[in-house]
């Protein structure tokens, strides 16, 4: 797409579209709800992607669909991604210190998501792994904050992760072999979540999102996934490419890291208590993943009673309103924002006002890329 005849420049914050990605399992209700869509229903479209400039994904018999998964500026009668914008002009919409680092990659992919079914059992490679196999700059460690779910079931919002003590490559493998999925569940840690709730998983760590949860995943921009159910809890046969990527079914168990904890110390490891980074009289901001724990992307929550003024800090950024109505402002720029909608902050937008429009808080989520310094 040429963008040059088009007047949008990094100087003021970008709306975007939702955008929905296919994948193997169901949910996307929640979704629908957020964005008021009549009949809400579940589907294979469980997943909105935020900020994303990565335009296909490892999904068997999908890479024809080669914009799945683009973010796409709220314009109407004109089809242009944030991708363009980046791809165009990487300095004035990433910022110089980022480019000079990761070029005009952006370094980080946010999702949305919701589950009616449990996730398959999965892991993902470190950056090391995925250069060496997959020819990847990226690795896919991520982040869960969860923002809402449901009961589903009779089973409220849960998730898997880390490996028991005792547990070891040899039964984790026959278990695979057998498809003992009960066998390799009873092997990971299950904890039951909240909204509020934060978890880092590493590269490596064995995990799976239970059903009913409705999450902000915030990862390093790779969608390799090591699976290990032939068939997903809904009954949908799983491609092998999918469960292997490509490395076969005995080399896929090296990207597993085997160390053991117990339930105490795996919450100790992997969950993140937030930080407040500044609080006034009408707004706070917490950090509820930040570079102390992981260079590769920052996660912050800002709640406006009244209004307050949000620093850019010299880099780009994504904001997702959670709840509320409000105005972004900026220089002479207004724009009206309400629950649902997303916003590209460019890096050359040094700062920016968020008036609380509405009777209710306003939250919104600030989305950060790798850490430049």
């Amino acid at each position: 797409m040429n963008v040059s005849s088009i007047k949008i420049d990094g100087s003021q914050p970008i709306k975007l579209s939702p955008t929905r990605s296919w994948r193997t399992y169901l949910g996307g209700k929640l979704l629908d709800e957020l964005h008021g869509i009549s009949d809400p229903k579940d589907s294979r479209y469980p997943e909105e992607w935020l900020m994303s400039i990565i335009s296909t994904n490892r999904n068997a018999d999908r890479q024809h669909l080669k914009e799945e998964g683009l973010s796409k500026l709220d314009l109407p009668d004109r089809d242009i991604s944030l991708k363009d914008l980046v791809d165009k002009d990487p300095v004035e919409f990433l910022g110089e210190n980022h480019v000079d680092k990761f070029g005009k990659q952006i370094g980080v992919l946010v999702k949305l998501i919701d589950t009616a079914e449990r996730l398959i059992i999965q892991t993902h490679p470190d950056r090391k792994q995925a250069h060496e196999l997959f020819n990847s700059l990226y690795g896919k460690t991520e982040c869960w904050h969860f923002v809402g779910g449901r009961e589903i079931g009779g089973e409220l919002p849960h998730v898997y992760m880390g490996f028991k003590p005792g547990v070891t490559r040899k039964q984790w493998k026959a278990l695979f072999e057998n498809q003992d999925v009960e066998g390799m569940l009873n092997c990971l840690h299950k904890y039951y979540v909240q909204p509020g709730d934060t978890f880092l998983i590493e590269a490596g760590i064995p995990h799976a999102i239970g059903s009913g949860c409705l999450l902000v995943e915030i990862q390093e921009p790779s969608d390799i996934t090591i699976r290990l159910e032939k068939t997903s809890p809904s009954g949908l046969q799983i491609d092998d490419f999918l469960i292997h990527q490509g490395l076969g079914f005995e080399k896929m168990f090296d990207i597993f890291k085997y160390d053991t904890f117990t339930r105490e110390e795996t919450l100790e490891n992997w969950q993140v208590t937030p930080e407040i980074v500044t609080e006034s009289e009408g707004s706070k901001e917490i950090e509820l993943i930040g570079y102390k724990r992981t260079p590769y992307f920052r996660m912050t929550q800002v709640e406006v009673q009244t209004e307050t003024e949000v620093q850019g800090e010299g880099v780009f950024s994504g904001l997702y309103i959670l709840s509320g109505e409000a105005t972004v402002i900026t220089g002479e720029d207004h724009l009206s924002v309400k629950k649902g909608d997303q916003l590209f902050i460019p890096a050359q937008v040094s700062s920016f006002s968020l008036i609380n429009n509405g009777n209710e808080a306003v939250k919104a989520l600030r989305l950060f890329g790798p850490d430049v310094k």
